[in-house]
């Protein structure tokens, strides 16, 4: 079994497609176009994109990652505004979209969940199923998804490094802080 667990520009020699649950797991069982089978071992938290290609250790193969047809949700908004606000609840119940600019507003596609598609609905979204590729974005923190720390020698401030921009985290007084008037 080839192992892949290292990142390349080279020119693929073979491939595997993926739906998007299984780019996001960091370990793997995938058999390739070619019928070989590989398993893929990523850092955790790492995660894979249409397009991305992967070598196997002893050199022998770069398989290039594609990402495979499935069913989504697709919500069109017909105007700029609505499209930002379905974006926005979206976003806000952190679920992965795919965002697609069109003329006039965008279409947003989201994994299959139908209470979402009625809430983009209810915010007056043209709401159907389709069947492609999905390649949400890949988030503020990083090109390859995920939330990645690179450790280092240097003493960080933990709070500088998770401050996912909702504002400062504070605690509550304990009752000995409040002082009678």
């Amino acid at each position: 079994m080839l192992i892949l667990n290292q990142r390349t520009a080279a020119p693929a020699t073979d491939s595997v497609a993926l739906a998007y649950d299984e780019r996001k797991r960091s370990r793997l069982k995938v058999t390739l176009a070619s019928g070989f089978e590989a398993g893929i071992f990523l850092e955790r938290g790492d995660h894979l994109h249409g397009g991305d290609k992967l070598i196997a250790e002893d050199g022998s193969t770069v398989v290039e990652i594609v990402a495979a047809p499935e069913r989504l949700i697709e919500a069109v908004a017909d105007s700029p505004l609505l499209f930002a606000r379905a974006a926005y609840h979206l976003g806000n119940r952190h679920v992965p979209v795919q965002i697609l600019p069109t003329g006039n507003g965008g279409k947003l596609r989201f994994q299959t969940d139908h209470v979402l598609a009625e809430m983009v609905r209810g915010l007056g979204c043209a709401v159907g199923e389709t069947e492609a590729p999905f390649q949400p974005e890949s988030g503020a923190y990083g090109a390859h998804g995920g939330h990645h720390h690179h450790h280092d020698d240097h003493d960080h401030d933990h709070a500088h490094l998770h401050n996912p921009g909702h504002g400062p985290h504070r605690s509550v007084p304990r009752i000995h802080e409040f002082k009678p008037r």
